[in-house]
């Protein structure tokens, strides 16, 4: 099989992790990954922190309820839009999707380097992406959509085949041919 299929194909949220350091080095290159995602209009107005200190990682799980992950994980990759480049400053059109491009890029990179990740979100809820701004000093017409946990799995979860043909169409609604 392809190995980019392959990588799609068996990725997992990871939520069990040993601890063991990631390279800052293999960090840069999913941030990279990210950043080789589409955007509206090829507008680049995606922006990645990047925490790696272990207390500010700790205190991340204060602020974000579903990743207490990044207690093990030790590290975590927040994806952001700097809505000034991409909107004028306007919350419109498609940073979300372009965000979540992005993030899909992390979280598929991470596992191609042998790591775990998971996506948790911060975007709609106004309680976490105020958080965030307040404690990683994020200006407001920056929007974070997610952060992501990054560390090394420890193989706890298993690749599982998520396809359903009965969710596959062809040419209309409800024609599964």
């Amino acid at each position: 099989m392809n190995k980019i299929i392959e990588t799609i194909l068996v990725r997992r949220s990871v939520r069990k992790y040993t601890g063991e350091k990631v390279s800052r080095a293999d960090l840069e290159t999913m941030v990279r990954a990210g950043m080789a995602a589409p955007t509206s209009k090829d507008t680049r107005h995606l922006r990645f922190m990047v925490v790696d200190d272990a207390a500010k990682v700790e205190r991340l799980t204060e602020g974000l309820p579903y990743a207490k992950m990044l207690l093990t994980a030790k590290h975590a990759i927040i994806v952001c839009s700097d809505l000034n480049i991409a909107y004028g400053g306007a919350e419109i059109d498609y940073w979300v999707q372009d965000s979540a491009a992005a993030a899909e890029n992390v979280l598929l990179a991470a596992h191609s380097l042998g790591y775990g990740a998971c996506w948790t979100g911060v975007h709609p809820r106004p309680e976490r992406v105020a958080f965030l701004r307040e404690f990683l000093g994020i200006p407001a017409h920056v929007m974070p959509l997610c952060a992501i946990a990054v560390g090394k799995s420890t193989g706890d979860e298993k690749p599982r085949d998520k396809f359903d043909p009965k969710s596959l169409f062809w040419n209309s609604w409800g024609n599964a041919e």
